[in-house]
């Protein structure tokens, strides 16, 4: 590694805070699951079949899971993020249509190990929370405006 490459980890490190937070909202579209059912083969029932999904309890086709929780690389994409570690727990369906707002907020920094602690939580356009994300890992490049808790 470059000494110039070195420099920038330390002061990306530096820059980030217990208690910052990064906000992102996106519209999930029927573009997005076509995409993200495709390039992850993901042809289950569930995101397909919109009349057996009409009897079940979700009431209609949901959102993969995970095409909700990468909503958090788009945080950690402007961050220069590089996730070592991530756990995910799926509260509510989510649909195409449905406007969800990703939160990430540092809840640990780890000084000896250079190591960020992070939670994300996933709302809808209702305020029901529908996900909630651990991550751990570290900085590259800051370019994403931050919210101090």
């Amino acid at each position: 590694m470059s000494p110039a490459f070195r420099q920038r980890l330390s002061a990306a490190f530096a820059e980030v805070h217990p208690g910052d937070r990064f906000t992102y909202r996106r519209t999930l579209t029927e573009g997005d699951l076509a995409v993200f059912c495709g390039v992850t083969g993901d042809f289950n029932p569930l995101h397909q079949d919109e009349l057996l999904m009409r009897e079940s309890w979700f009431g209609g086709r949901i959102v993969p899971g995970l095409l909700t929780a990468s909503l958090v690389t788009h945080i950690g994409g402007l961050l220069g993020f590089v996730a070592q570690e991530m756990r995910f727990e799926f509260l509510e369906g989510v649909y195409v249509g449905d406007t969800i707002t990703c939160t990430l907020e540092v809840v640990e920094k780890d000084e000896r190990g250079r190591r960020l602690g992070c939670e994300a939580t996933y709302t809808d356009q209702r305020g029901r929370l529908v996900a909630r994300a651990w991550v751990w890992g570290f900085p590259i490049s800051l370019r994403l405006r931050r919210e101090r808790g």
